[in-house]
């Protein structure tokens, strides 16, 4: 993969206004009698990588899409760069601009190539020239390593280079912030490093990210916090070594020792 550094064409803003660039505060969430996110406060600082772990069920997928509000909260504040999430229209979409998210499925334009999969938002959102735009994308494609399959369509490539296809697409908004919900968990396990290593690489160059995910070696090798939530709470907040070596809760402990042992 491309060595240079794509920190500062692609992270806007990131010199330090110390300010935290996400702000969760007493956000609650309910699915109908559901309580999905019990009193949610989390803050992210520019080049801060967060990743989120927990069993399944724990609210962190949830609370990974309120951040640019594919999913709406019932109270609480979150704010991006200062400013509190709008409720919708043209300033959500906005801000929507600002934060990349890449899901579990990859979630491609089927019927686009893969070149026109990642100009497509930039032309039309931020009224980027076409050549400007594919000259862009064909840079964020080789340093993904897909430059090759630009041409193609999405359903001629492997699981592990549409996911990568849908980070380079994401970073051709030029994101303040990355959100990776489980973006390796329908992928065949052969395929999990590959986007792992772009991820790692992102991390490295100072991108902003809010990872959930199962792979706790990725977790110990990048994220700057580890936070682990249960039952629709977040339980601890530590560095890596911390949370692995000395969880401090039950719940904690207990989801260690089951996904550890294997």
């Amino acid at each position: 993969m491309n060595e240079r550094n794509i920190s500062r064409p692609l992270v806007p803003g990131t010199e330090e206004s110390g300010q935290p660039l996400v702000e969760l505060t007493h956000v609650e969430k309910h699915f109908g009698d559901l309580h999905v996110l019990k009193d949610i406060n989390l803050t992210v600082g520019k080049g801060e990588v967060l990743v989120i772990v927990g069993p399944s069920g724990s609210g962190k997928s949830t609370m990974c899409r309120t951040i640019n509000r594919l999913e709406t909260i019932d109270s609480g504040v979150i704010r991006i760069d200062g400013q509190p999430l709008p409720e919708e229209g043209k300033e959500l979409a906005n801000l929507r601009a600002e934060v990349g998210m890449v899901f579990q499925s990859f979630n491609l334009f089927a019927n686009k190539t893969i070149l026109d999969n990642v100009t497509l938002a930039p032309i039309k959102v931020r009224h980027m020239d076409k050549k400007a735009a594919e000259d862009m994308a064909m840079d964020l494609l080789d340093r993904v390593g897909v430059a090759s399959q630009a041409s193609k369509m999405p359903s001629q490539l492997s699981g592990g280079q549409q996911q990568r296809v849908a980070i380079a697409r994401a970073l051709a908004m030029k994101p303040k912030v990355m959100l990776f919900d489980e973006p390796t968990s329908a992928l065949d396990p052969e395929m999990v490093n590959e986007v792992l290593d772009v991820m790692v690489q992102l991390a490295r160059e100072g991108m902003t990210m809010l990872c959930v995910t199962h792979e706790m070696g990725f977790a110990r090798k990048v994220a700057d916090k580890v936070v682990f939530m249960a039952d629709g709470q977040i339980l601890e907040q530590a560095s890596p070594e911390e949370f692995f070596e000395h969880p401090q809760t039950d719940r904690a402990k207990d989801f260690l020792s089951k996904i550890l042992t294997h």
